[in-house]
Formats: structure tokens, sequence, C-alpha cells
């Protein structure tokens, strides 16, 4: 009778064991998704502002479509990296100091994170200035290269749309404060539509009319941005313009470069897929359906790059607040939530093969070449569900620079010399390996392998080390 009475009360324990964890779980989800969700919707509008922009200019002829996606795809690629990553350092402060109640230096983060991405900004200008002479120099097409150097001229004030676009959406993101994000990227993405139309199909001003609209789809969510920063909608985070914004600017620097070369070096990898596929017999057709196929698989990854940022803020939030428990609880329900949704988006695109190539382009001979890179592209989009939420762990946690080591590796020194012996030795053309899953199991490691209790320390350090007090931060500023 005894034996029975213990092995109910057991199963009665396993019960609520698996409540218990049930709880945390469903807790957990929705943190992520207070996250995750607006900023999937951000990215999905954002990205879908190029999508538009490519969709038009594709149908304005080949040629623009080619130098369109030559601009974007590397020039353009090339500065959102920099940009990009520079910027992910703020992420790490932002979100370590809001999880240890260091409010007031948020905005001081914000500042520094501006005057550093500016100065990145202005030594990138003259890629968009000699794009003809430096593309021809790459070996691209003459036809296409005087295109796009009227193109690229037009993407400088996107390029400094990023700085404002990065650095207030991360600011925000770390204090859950992004569903104005997503509504400002509905507008902008509903705006440019329409512009689009308007300008390039019934008043048919061309590349000019595309990338007019492009631009003001832009600027318009990050004026948006910086009016609820700055008119109350961060009361705790915002104390107005500081001169203390100058102090200290060469740590953030170093943390800074860290973090670019961390997304760059994975980003650049792609740009110099592109222009190797333009010295390729049929460049046109290969460059367009690369750019296709890129296109979609950073559509999907609008996706992951959603998680990511929960990633990042979670882990972020947590460290901040010493539980390094929470930390890795988060880390394994975001990246099983990713790995579903990747899982179901591989079977839907392996097969839909080349049909979907249809919305960018009209010609067949495109579409056939992104039906022979359909395994690839699916491969790719299933790997992508994994990879960038840690690397969003590893921006949450401050240790960029490992990840940097970890893409410089599996994209440069193995990847793209494999790459290159199958696109030009093998004869394979544009297909080549996708080395995301060798990155993808090495980040696995690293992340099973840290000591979680150790990255609260390192957290903290920061925290105070970079910290300045309330009352000194509130003295010496402008209110806004």
């Amino acid at each position: 009778m005894e034996e029975e009475i213990q092995e109910k009360l057991l199963r009665q324990g396993d019960v609520d064991e698996e409540v218990k964890l049930m709880d945390k779980v469903w807790i957990e989800t929705k943190k992520i998704w207070i996250v995750a969700g607006p900023a999937i919707f951000t990215r999905f509008s954002t990205y879908g502002i190029n999508l538009i922009s490519q969709g038009f200019v594709g149908h304005i002829g080949p040629t623009e479509l080619a130098a369109y996606s030559l601009v974007v795809t590397v020039l353009l690629r090339f500065s959102n990296g920099i940009l990009l990553g520079m910027a992910s350092a703020l992420e790490t402060l932002c979100g370590q100091s809001y999880g240890a109640k260091q409010y007031h230096m948020m905005g001081v983060y914000l500042q520094r994170s501006w005057i550093v991405l500016f100065i990145s900004s202005i030594f990138l200008l003259p890629l968009f200035i000699f794009t003809t002479p430096l593309l021809k120099a790459f070996g691209q097409e003459e036809h296409i290269t005087e295109v796009a150097g009227i193109i690229s001229l037009w993407i400088i004030p996107v390029m400094f749309a990023f700085i404002v676009a990065y650095s207030c959406q991360m600011f925000l993101q770390a204090q859950s404060k992004n569903k104005i994000i997503s509504y400002l990227a509905a507008t902008s993405v509903s705006i440019h539509l329409l512009l689009s139309w308007l300008l390039t199909v019934k008043y048919k001003f061309g590349i000019t009319g595309a990338m007019v609209s492009a631009v003001m789809a832009y600027w318009i969510p990050d004026l948006g941005q910086l009016l609820f920063i700055m008119c109350g909608g961060c009361n705790e985070t915002w104390k107005g313009f500081s001169v203390l914004a100058l102090k200290d600017l060469w740590p953030l620097l170093k943390l800074s470069l860290s973090s670019g070369v961390m997304i760059c070096v994975e980003l650049w990898y792609n740009t110099i897929l592109i222009l190797l596929t333009g010295n390729m017999t049929n460049a046109e057709v290969s460059i367009d359906a690369l750019a296709i196929c890129i296109n979609i698989n950073g559509l999907e990854m609008m996706i992951s790059l959603g998680f990511l940022a929960a990633a990042s803020v979670r882990v972020s939030n947590e460290l901040g607040r010493g539980s390094s428990k929470d930390a890795k609880f988060s880390i394994k329900v975001i990246v099983l939530t990713s790995f579903i949704i990747g899982l179901v988006l591989f079977v839907f695109f392996l097969l839909l093969k080349g049909r979907i190539a249809y919305i960018f382009t009209n010609s067949h001979e495109v579409a056939s070449v992104v039906a022979d890179l359909s395994p690839l592209l699916a491969f790719s989009i299933l790997m992508n569900s994994v990879q960038p939420v840690l690397s969003g762990v590893s921006v949450g946690a401050g240790w960029q620079s490992i990840v940097a080591y970890v893409n410089l590796s599996c994209y440069y020194l193995v990847g793209l010399p494999v790459g290159v012996l199958l696109g030009y030795v093998a004869h394979f053309g544009v297909k080549v390996i996708n080395w995301t899953f060798v990155q993808t199991i090495v980040l696995i490691i690293i992340t099973c392998r840290t000591d979680w209790d150790k990255q609260v320390t390192i957290a903290r350090n920061r925290v105070s080390k970079w910290s300045i007090a309330e009352s000194e931060e509130s003295m010496p500023k402008r209110e806004v």
C-alpha cells in the first residue's frame, strides 16, 4: 500500500515539474515574441522596400535589374554590413544596461553610436561616388556599370538612413518598445508601393522614379523613430543630448569594430559571389538568378533576424540582471522555435522551385537557373533558421570577436576557395556550397560550452565600468 502511495506521489511530482516547465516555456515564449514579432514584421516591411524597388526596376529592363542588383547586393550590402555590424555593439550595451537597470546610460550609448556610425559612413562615400570605375575594375560589363553608377548616387541617402534606423531600432528593442517601429515600417512600405507604381509605371520616370520612392521609404520611419524617442516615448532612457556622448568613444569603437567584422565577413561573402558571377559566361542571367536566390533567402532570413533580435535582447537582459540560468533557458526556446519555422519553409521552397522567380523577372532563362539552384536555396534557408539566432546570442553576451573568427574561417578560408574551384574549375556555374552548416555547428559547440556564470560576471563588469552616475549624466546636457 505504501509503495502505491509513493508511486502516485512520484507521478504527481513529475506532472508538477512538467507543468512548471510548460509554464516556463510559455512565459519565455511570450517574452521572445514581444521582441521577435514586431522585429520580424519590421524587417519584412523594410526588406519589402528593396523587393518592391527590385520588382519595379526589373520590369524596366534586364540591364537595369542587373545594375540595381550589383549596387544593392555589392555596394549597399558592403556598407550595410559595416553599419549594421558596428551598430550591434549598441545592442549589447543597451540590452545589458537595461537588464542592470542602468536606464540613464542608454541614451548616452545611442548618441555615441550615432557619432561612430556617421564617421564610418563618411569613409564609405567614395564607393558610391566612383561606382562605375570600381565595377569595371572587377570585370563587370560596361553597359551594366554605367547604369549602376547612376543608381549608386541615389543609394547615398539610403546609407545615411541606416545609421538612424539601426541605432534607434536597437535602442528601442532593448527596452521592448519596438511596436512603434512596426507601425512606421508598415506605413513606409505602403507609401513606397504606391509611389513606385506612380513614378515608374504611370508617369514613366524609370530609375529616377524608383530611387526617389526608395529614399523616401527609408527615411520616413527614421524620422518617426527619432520623434518618438525625443518627444516622450522613452522618458527613462532618453535624457536629452549630452556632451558625455563624446566621452569613452574608444571602448565603444573597439566593440563596434568587433561587431562589424562579425557581421561583415558573412554579408560580404554573398557580395563576392555576385562579383565572381559577373565574370562567368552569360553574366547577366547568372547575376539575375543568383540575386533572386539571395533575395528569397534574405526574405526568409528576416524571420531569423527577428529571432536574432529577440535572442540578443533576452540574453543581454538576463546577463545584465545576473541570471545565467534564465539566459540559457531563453537560448534553448528561441533556437527551437526558429528551427521549427525554418523546417516548414525548407519544405515549402524545395517544392516551389523556380516558379517564384517570376515575381522578379519575366525571363524564362533566369527562372530555369533559379530552379536549378532551389535545393541549395532550401538548404540555406534551413541553416539560416539557426545560425542568426546563435549570432544574436553572441551579440547579447558581447563576444562578437569570437564569432568574427568563426565566420572568417568558414566563409573565406574554406567556403570561398571551394566556391571558386566549383564555379571555374568544376564548371558548376553559380552552384556553390553553402558553408552556413559548418558555421552553425561551430556556433552550437561554442554556445553549449560557454560558462554562462562567467558571462554574467563579464556583463556586470562591463556595465559597471562604462556607467556614469545618473547625477553626473544629467548635468551637462541639453534637453530635447
